[in-house]
């Protein structure tokens, strides 16, 4: 069986969609990064360099860009993101 690939999300503390994002790995016991874009000298043009986007929160698992709460989401929604966090995704 594949190591689950780590999880990182560039986030805000006041972001509702990074809320919602915590919310979601937690209730999946998924244990992630989560680097504060605001508190973190660098990392929200880190953030940009790495996926291209803006807004909060942006989602990594592995070396995999997922996007936002709502690409996420919709990921879960269609039954691709715990293979994906597991590392067991084709």
């Amino acid at each position: 069986m594949s190591a689950a690939p780590p999880v990182v999300m560039y986030a805000t503390a006041w972001c509702p969609y990074c809320a919602r994002a915590r919310a979601l790995f937690e209730s999946k016991g998924v244990a992630f990064t989560e680097i504060d874009v605001d508190a973190t000298s660098g990392a929200r043009d880190e953030m940009r360099q790495r996926s291209g986007r803006n807004s909060v929160p942006q989602i990594f698992i592995g070396e995999r860009h997922i996007g936002g709460f709502d690409d996420t989401h919709a990921l879960d929604q269609a039954g691709e993101l715990d293979p994906l966090l597991t590392g067991t995704a084709q």
